[in-house]
């Protein structure tokens, strides 16, 4: 999808603490931009109304499926830094990659996400 805005990397939620559900997000022509897993109270401050909530927040998205959906963003936009092997940040991006990768597998998972630099 486009670029813009995108959930900062070092951002640390304990999913039990908020409800979670999936988000349209448009630009000004009521377009489709990008689909979010995010809280109601994340998508109101950062998308003023330029969003539509696909799945109602009640118990529509285990934290499992929610997590999974977070990680396989992070991965998406975290790409960008495989093939630059110049980049100041590349080793603390593979080893978040890599954390993200084996998160499931984990004893913190879904509730305590991986962060770049840990």
């Amino acid at each position: 999808m486009g670029g813009g805005w995108r959930w900062p990397l070092h951002h640390h939620v304990h999913l039990e603490e908020a409800t979670m559900a999936i988000y349209i997000i448009k630009n000004g022509s009521d377009e489709e931009v990008n689909r979010i897993v995010a809280t109601q109270e994340f998508v109101e401050a950062n998308y003023a109304g330029r969003y539509e909530e696909v799945v109602p927040a009640v118990n529509s998205v285990s934290p499992e499926i929610a997590a999974r959906l977070w990680r396989n963003q992070e991965l998406e936009d975290t790409d960008f830094i495989v093939p630059l092997s110049d980049h100041p940040q590349r080793a603390a991006y593979m080893t978040y990659r890599a954390a993200l990768r084996a998160w499931p597998s984990t004893s913190d998972f879904p509730d305590t996400k991986p962060t770049l630099g840990s």
